[in-house]
């Protein structure tokens, strides 16, 4: 009996060992093994021969390479959570089935927006610099110097409670924080109650009584910019803003002005709107103490990566035996 082929796979990043390991026992995969993004060229070679490409959200998916797609390709299976980078829809006029991995790094972007929110206000990157960058130089505790501010008693808002939103307010509760939150539905009364939240119909209304703003939403043509420059005049000047969802749905040079003038007291950013590209002007504002930046490692855990590895591939067996993948993402959602 002929063994049956196995499917061409075409992974454009490096992913963990396990992950790969396990892509190769079952698909005819070729991996990304030094890391290097993968040029249009070569995504452009690799839709027309292989049946299956896994891209990651550094990967720009759009209709002009969907387009030049072979007709044996017929799944992109993302190892991503957010699918803003594909063209959903163009896929879906191809005959392309789009996968994505979700609900996998929930905790993890939780707990890093947590860190965040309390790496700003307490000044944890300033407090780090004095012992590494100026070794033998501080000349010892005080009882004026490095004031931070109290997080226990504060209000935060949650832009966009979905499940990190949720989660984050869940730990934000247990830190003694009051939950006010933003969406485009009211949650569950029964996690209303749970969390004692107050819900809020206007946003507008809601960043004018917070002291922390949480963002945590998608990335959505509706959400681009939502938090604007009006929306941070909003803000009161002892406010704080972080964002671990994605950059665009900050207003990034409006915010550099906010914080440059002092019209808010800083911000905790691990998404950038122009990404890799670090705006040096958040990079000066780092440096002075009014920002802390991270790059893009809120989902970076090595077992959030090994979980999202096994959806992708999970997702790849399914439709390769002829099932709907349990991951599929539909034009419009």
């Amino acid at each position: 009996m002929t063994a049956k082929k196995k499917p061409k796979v075409y992974i454009t990043r490096k992913l963990p060992d396990a992950v790969e390991t396990r892509m190769r026992e079952l698909f005819d995969a070729e991996l990304n093994i030094d890391d290097a993004p993968r040029s249009v060229p070569e995504l452009v070679a690799a839709v027309r021969t292989a049946d299956v490409l896994v891209p990651t959200v550094t990967d720009r998916i759009d209709a002009a390479l969907i387009d030049a797609a072979g007709p044996q390709m017929k799944l992109i299976a993302s190892f991503s959570n957010g699918t803003d980078h594909i063209d959903v829809e163009a896929a879906a006029r191809k005959g392309i089935t789009v996968t994505n991995t979700p609900n996998v790094l929930t905790e993890d972007t939780a707990d890093m927006t947590m860190a965040l929110i309390l790496a700003v206000p307490r000044r944890l990157g300033e407090g780090a610099r004095v012992l590494t960058d100026k070794p033998g130089e501080w000349a010892g505790w005080s009882p004026t110097w490095m004031l931070g501010r109290r997080i226990h008693g504060k209000r935060i808002g949650i832009v966009g409670m979905g499940r990190i939103g949720t989660a984050v307010a869940r730990r934000a509760k247990s830190f003694g924080l009051s939950i006010h939150y933003h969406n485009r539905k009211r949650v569950n009364p029964a996690v209303e109650d749970e969390l004692e939240a107050t819900y809020w119909e206007s946003l507008d209304q809601m960043l004018a009584r917070v002291d922390i703003v949480s963002v945590n939403c998608p990335s959505t043509p509706a959400t681009f910019h939502l938090i604007s420059a009006r929306r941070l005049a909003l803000l009161q000047p002892t406010a704080y803003l972080v964002n671990t969802a994605r950059g665009d749905v900050v207003d990034e040079s409006a915010l550099i002005k906010s914080l440059r003038e002092g019209k808010i007291a800083g911000a905790g950013l691990d998404v950038f709107e122009n990404e890799p590209a670090v705006n040096p002007k958040l990079v000066k504002l780092a440096n002075e103490g009014k920002v802390v930046l991270l790059p893009h490692m809120s989902s970076a855990t090595i077992e959030g990566r090994i979980d999202m590895g096994d959806k992708v591939i999970i997702n790849i067996r399914t439709f390769i035996d002829g099932h709907r993948p349990p991951n599929r993402v539909l034009p419009g959602r």
